[in-house]
């Protein structure tokens, strides 16, 4: 069974990225990417939602 963490090998930040993209397969530059989209066109959106997914999300 697959579970999200927060990667401990694979981060900038706080790992949620990383995290994220072990889960779903992913290159962790694409998902960093679309977080920092995100938080531009969003006006800061995005900052938040990865604060919160820092907090929530537990470390791996």
């Amino acid at each position: 069974m697959k579970r999200l963490y927060r990667s401990s090998t694979n981060k900038m930040l706080c790992g949620v990225c990383g995290g994220l993209a072990e889960y779903f397969d992913f290159d962790p530059t694409i998902i960093r990417l679309g977080v920092a989209l995100l938080s531009l066109f969003s006006l800061g959106t995005g900052i938040i939602a990865y604060i919160i997914a820092a907090i929530i999300i537990p470390k791996g």
